[in-house]
């Protein structure tokens, strides 16, 4: 028995294959293929569309997949979310759906686009967020490039994004979000009932969550003398509480914790004025808590 497991094709493919190496399980891709191997035996990956995934789980195709939350929703389908993975394409970040129009236009609020064209690939969220504002408008499907159809194609969009650069680059401004969406890992119904693949996406869930959460924190060990230690440790932000571990000298001791990244440039001469000594900082491949 395996557990199939779709990833994302496209845009978030590459930043998903990082995120599993990070998790400790390596995805092997070809270019030419939409199916993937992996290095643990029990799991074989097809790469699908983020927009196609919760059909292929829902129906049982694929016992689980990454996808975002925003394509779960629009596709009304029932499917578990077993994890929510905070990141996207560029960033380490979620992403959201906004309403946009072009620079110059008049219209300030969604209201004003009364009878208006709207485009947008989130066809089904797009009308019912128009619907409970009672604002009629025309929703058209956008195969992409949405951000240039405003003002000949469309009078506004409603489109995805994490920084709004893109939109800016269009010379299109936001008046409103439509929905945030984060990245999930979603499971089929009748997996989740099985035992071995309700362990293995638990399994995963864990390590990938645990890859989530390591990003942008470092470890860091110092050694300090028993009588410096209230000093040393009133200057570490610890993700929980540092460990103090004694040394073969009873007069020392060992501290371990986890850190912000950007954080070590601050604190690491802070502990040194605190007389910590042999303060080592290594990079973290997962923390699970």
């Amino acid at each position: 028995m395996k557990l199939r497991l779709g990833i994302p094709k496209g845009s978030l493919q590459d930043a998903t294959i990082a995120l599993f190496l990070r998790a400790g399980l390596t995805v092997h891709t070809s270019s030419r293929s939409y199916t993937a191997t992996t290095d643990d035996p029990d799991v074989e990956c097809m790469l699908i569309r983020a927009q196609e995934m919760a059909r292929y789980v829902s129906n049982g195709v694929l016992d689980a997949g990454i996808t975002g939350m925003d394509w779960v929703v629009e596709s009304g389908l029932e499917v578990q979310a077993t994890a929510s993975l905070n990141y996207s394409k560029q960033s380490r970040g979620n992403v959201r759906w906004v309403l946009a129009v072009p620079e110059d236009s008049p219209y300030q609020h969604a209201e004003d686009l009364a009878g208006k064209v709207i485009a947008t690939e989130l066809v089904n969220v797009t009308s019912r967020y128009f619907a409970e504002k009672n604002v009629p408008v025309k929703i058209e499907f956008s195969w992409g490039a949405t951000e240039i159809k405003p003002p000949t194609l469309a009078d506004a969009i409603v489109e995805v994004t994490e920084t709004g650069s893109s939109l800016r680059a269009n010379r299109l401004r936001i008046i409103d979000e439509v929905m945030p969406s984060s990245t999930q890992l979603i499971a089929n119904l009748s997996a989740m009932r099985d035992d071995f693949k309700r362990t293995k996406i638990e399994n995963l869930a864990l390590m990938l969550e645990g890859a989530i959460a390591a990003q942008g924190r470092v470890g860091l060990m110092l050694n300090v003398r028993k009588g410096d230690l209230a000093n040393a440790l009133a200057v570490l932000p610890a993700l929980n509480s540092p460990t103090v571990s004694p040394l073969s000298d009873g007069e020392w001791v060992a501290v371990n914790t986890i850190i912000e990244e950007t954080a070590a440039w601050t604190i690491i001469p802070r502990l040194k004025a605190a007389n910590a000594t042999g303060i080592v900082e290594y990079p973290l491949n997962k923390v699970v808590l």
